[in-house]
């Protein structure tokens, strides 16, 4: 890995920042959604969703997000105004990355 394109994942995520990227995971794309926070095997539902299903290189490209998927692989450690904001960043990071 090592371009931006790569860190940045489908939904908006930047791997660079997140605690896991190197030690745990090698970021979205790099493991084609196979993340280390979905069972062994099984690509991130929003991977699955937006890349397999739909064929689209983000979830900035999708009308619907975000979406029930979205919102049902939400984070444990965030309060709910947390993820209402993580969510609000992340569709900005996609849109930013559009134009």
């Amino acid at each position: 890995m090592g371009n931006d394109a790569e860190l940045f994942s489908v939904c908006g995520t930047d791997c660079s920042t997140c605690y896991c990227y190197k030690s745990m995971c090698e970021g979205c794309n790099a493991a084609s959604g196979k993340v280390f926070h979905v069972p062994e095997g099984k690509a991130c539902a929003i991977y699955d969703c937006v890349v397999s299903k739909k064929g689209l290189k983000n979830c900035g490209k999708c009308s619907q997000a975000p979406c029930a998927i979205w919102m049902n692989t939400r984070d444990p450690k965030f309060s709910d105004e947390e993820f209402d904001e993580n969510v609000r960043t992340r569709m900005q990071a996609l849109k930013d990355r559009q134009g």
